[in-house]
C-alpha cells in the first residue's frame, strides 16, 4: 500500500518522502508524539519550527540515501535533507541510536498528535503558541 501507513506482519509502517521523491523512506513500528523544535538552527533550516519524531535508527530504511545531503550543525548532529529539492528530512543526532524524522515528510497519516514545544526560548518573534502541550526552554540533551 503506497502512501500511507499500513501493517507489515502486525507492525505499523510509515513511508514517506521528500517534495521530489528521490529519498523514499520507511518506518517501522508505530510513531511516538512528535516535538516542535523552535531552535534557530531548526527554523533556518525548515523555514520554520521542526516537527518530528525520534525512531530507533534500526527502524528507518531509506531508498535513495545518494540524495541525501548531510549538513554537520553542530559536533553532535547532522541535518539530512534532499540534494535535489532541498526537503528538510531527517535530524541525526550521531552518536544516538535515535534519529528525528520529519513529520512533513510523511506520506498520509501518521496517528500521532504532537506531544510537546522544545527549545522554545529561541522561538521566533512573529508567532504564539497557544496550544497548551508543554514547552521546555532548553530540554535536556
Amino acid at each position: 500500500m503506497k502512501g500511507r501507513q499500513y501493517r507489515q506482519g502486525g507492525s505499523a509502517m510509515h513511508q514517506g518522502s521528500c517534495l521530489c521523491g528521490a529519498v523514499r523512506f520507511t518506518v517501522e513500528g508505530d510513531l511516538p508524539g512528535p516535538d516542535a523544535c523552535h531552535c534557530s538552527q531548526c527554523r533556518k533550516s525548515s523555514g520554520h519550527y521542526f516537527a518530528s519524531c525520534d525512531v530507533p535508527k534500526a527502524a528507518l530504511k531509506v531508498e535513495g540515501e545518494d540524495k541525501i545531503g548531510w549538513f554537520q550543525s553542530s559536533e553532535k548532529v547532522r541535518r539530512g535533507f534532499c540534494s535535489v529539492c532541498g526537503s528538510s528530512l531527517f535530524w541525526d543526532p550521531v552518536f544516538r541510536d535515535w534519529i528525528g524524522v520529519a513529520m512533513g515528510a510523511f506520506d498520509g497519516a501518521t496517528d500521532t498528535q504532537l506531544a510537546k514545544h522544545i527549545f522554545v526560548a529561541d522561538k521566533g518573534d512573529y508567532y504564539e503558541i497557544t496550544d497548551g502541550l508543554p514547552q521546555d526552554l532548553y530540554p535536556p540533551s
